[in-house]
């Protein structure tokens, strides 16, 4: 049955007609109606590409439609192929830095270790500056102390020139070296204790060591010290020894990770909705030689080979050369195309860079997905510090003063509150197939999280997750009513004193001092929030709207957040407040509502761990050192459930009977 072209009533005015697109490959640009450039992007088949973007707006997603509907005109340029699609579509978006393309965040400004071959007399340094002309950077580096301490070293084996022009020009005038070529750690040439050229074959040796050539370097050296004490010649030797450990202590600063002829960049990428960060590990010689860390926003929700394609365009638009190998987490659509452009960095790198040994960067650079050996936990490990990195990122974000103001007076604004949100409750329900149901409440006071007013909620029995909602919040809201008995209705997480708390002291009022933690309680949890938030989006909040309107409480402005494109929900509206993608205000409402899912999760699981471990605790002969070794051989309760009673007999110090007794248990005989 063929397709349905969308009519013009459903998209957008500004739609060419499908017979007008080209269907070669090409880049096109959405614009405004003042002509900014909104997006770019490129396509193999132009045609098929921005046919997407015209379908009924109904059916694109949240973020797209935003951008078709904010712009007012799209144009496109045809390319002869792929690779020339990607070219020009790197170009204008540095062009133009169109909104709804990806941005960088990297606010760091990372030391480099540089030697500045362009000079007469080169002379290494450590800088922040990526422009000095004809200069060879290493790098980057996390510390400046971490980079002074190598530099030190390295200056005993290679002793090039480390002062400023100032200082060298006033010890060519004076016709005394400064302290460094007193103390052996420069070679002088400022008044001719060695020539220029010579010089510079010490900057070139030192290059070329920090390069990944270091064991070439070590086994010079220690071939020389050999000669030398062959020929008597103790003090060279002496001389050749210091070099050699200063130099294997400059190396042991790095750790090695692949073997010492693998030079590679491995990108650890971690993201969600509206961020990714991005970690990158540098690779020479086998040993870690420099990490790069920054974050990405994300406008239009993309996939992760589109963001690898962006992650690697802006890590090498600089200085830096591509090496032969990058590890990359997902390899994108137009890898091959990806693979032709950094290999014409890597050679244009090469051919703007200074003079140096060796043969030029040639050969093709190959994009990879390690799959397993060191390479692949290289891949795991920047993976790992990008996930950390992200976290640290939204936790700051949300942390500073100014930043979570701006947050809770744009939440006011959007939600059409009449104060800003100073407190605020995140509720969020979870199950386990529909069994084990459990809930959370977490508190955001002033932008910050109370985690001493947290609750948590067992729900004995529910349809589905809206009645859920509907209980745990009328729970809640019980603490808000005047009612005398408000205190009796209580989460898990506040249980009233009990007669055995009390114990056999007759000076204790055991009435009295119920009634008081009962009155303590009420009134810690009956402060009522200004926002109360719902994790889910239409159905959750009606049912917690539900629940609000029963409770007579009033005062209490109720939204859901809808994960999936992160909408904002109010009750009683057919249509989402969607908040900018990279505004503050929706990082707020997303770290509450991760907060409270990641709450509800520890809950559920501390349950279940309870409830077997309860369970396999009153089968005779099974204390709780058996019980954990049970657990630990199998790995999970499922496992244990699907088990044997053989199989449960394996566990040490679990026998045939109790391994018997173990499956009926589990198995309800």
């Amino acid at each position: 049955m063929p397709s349905v072209s969308p009519s013009r009533s459903d998209t957008v005015s500004y739609r060419p007609k499908a017979g007008e697109i080209p269907t070669q490959p090409g880049v096109y640009r959405f614009r405004d109606a003042n002509r900014r450039v909104l997006y770019v992007g490129k396509a193999k088949n132009l045609r098929a590409r921005l046919s997407n973007y015209f379908q009924p707006l109904r059916s694109l997603h949240e973020r797209t439609r935003r951008m078709v509907t904010t712009a007012n005109s799209v144009e496109w340029t045809v390319v002869a192929s792929e690779f020339e699609a990607l070219q020009l579509e790197y170009t204008w978006i540095k062009e133009f830095n169109p909104p709804f393309n990806v941005q960088f965040r990297d606010d760091k400004s990372y030391p480099y270790l540089a030697v500045t071959l362009g000079d007469r007399i080169p002379r290494v340094m450590v800088t922040r500056n990526r422009t000095l002309k004809d200069a060879r950077y290493f790098g980057p580096y996390t510390k400046v102390w971490a980079i002074r301490d190598t530099v030190d070293l390295m200056l005993k084996a290679f002793p090039v020139r480390s002062c400023s022009d100032g200082v060298y020009r006033r010890a060519e005038l004076t016709g005394r070296p400064c302290l460094l070529g007193d103390i052996g750690k420069c070679a002088a040439p400022c008044v001719g204790r060695i020539s220029p050229e010579d010089h510079r074959g010490l900057a070139e040796d030192f290059v070329s060591f920090m390069a990944g050539n270091d064991s070439k370097y070590i086994r010079a050296l220690t071939e020389q010290m050999k000669q030398a004490a062959s020929a008597l010649d103790y003090e060279a030797a002496a001389r050749h020894r210091d070099a050699i450990q200063a130099l294997e202590a400059a190396m042991g600063k790095s750790a090695v990770v692949l073997q010492e002829n693998v030079d590679l960049d491995a990108f650890g990428i971690a993201h969600d909705e509206l961020a990714a960060a991005v970690q990158q590990f540098i690779v020479r010689g086998g040993r870690i030689r420099g990490v790069r860390s920054w974050v990405v926003d994300k406008e239009l929700d993309i996939e992760l080979g589109e963001l690898v394609e962006t992650v690697l365009q802006n890590a090498y638009e600089g200085a830096d050369a591509p090496p032969r190998e990058i590890i990359v987490p997902e390899l994108p659509d137009d890898a091959g195309e990806l693979e032709q452009w950094l290999m014409a960095r890597r050679v244009e790198a090469d051919e703007a860079g200074p003079v140096r040994r060796g043969p030029k960067s040639t050969g093709k650079v190959e994009l990879r997905v390690a799959q397993r050996g060191d390479k692949a936990a290289l891949a795991q490990t920047a993976e790992m510090n990008a996930k950390n990195a992200l976290i640290l990122y939204k936790t700051r974000r949300s942390s500073d003063f100014v930043t979570r103001s701006k947050a809770l007076n744009d939440i006011q604004d959007a939600l059409g509150m009449a104060d800003a949100p100073l407190r605020m409750e995140c509720f969020d329900v979870s199950h386990l197939s529909g069994t084990n149901i459990v809930a959370s409440m977490v508190v955001f006071e002033d932008g910050l999280p109370r985690k001493d007013q947290y609750r948590r909620f067992s729900i004995p029995e529910s349809t589905d997750d809206t009645e859920s909602i509907y209980q745990v919040i009328s729970r809640r809201l019980a603490y808000l009513r005047d009612d005398a008995d408000a205190g009796a209705v209580a989460g898990d997480a506040e249980q009233p004193i009990t007669d055995a708390d009390a114990g056999d002291d007759p000076a204790i009022d055991v009435d009295a001092e119920l009634a008081e933690a009962a009155e303590r309680r009420r009134r810690k949890f009956s402060y009522p929030p200004n926002l109360l938030i719902v994790d889910g989006g239409q159905p959750q909040v009606a049912a917690a709207q539900r629940a609000l309107d029963e409770s007579g409480v009033t005062g209490i402005q109720l939204a859901g957040i809808a994960k999936r494109l992160e909408e904002i929900w109010l009750p009683d509206s057919d249509f989402p407040v969607i908040l900018p993608r990279n505004s503050d205000a929706l990082f707020l409402v997303q770290r509450i509502r991760d907060e409270a899912h990641r709450f509800a999760i520890t809950y559920q699981r501390a349950r279940r761990r309870r409830d077997i471990t309860t369970v396999l605790g009153e089968i005779p002969g099974l204390g709780p050192a058996r019980v954990k070794e049970l657990l630990k051989h199998f790995g999970s309760v499922a496992q244990l459930r699907k088990a044997t009673p053989e199989q449960i007999a394996e566990v040490r110090g679990v026998g045939p009977t109790t391994a018997a007794a173990v499956f009926d248990r589990l198995n309800g005989d």
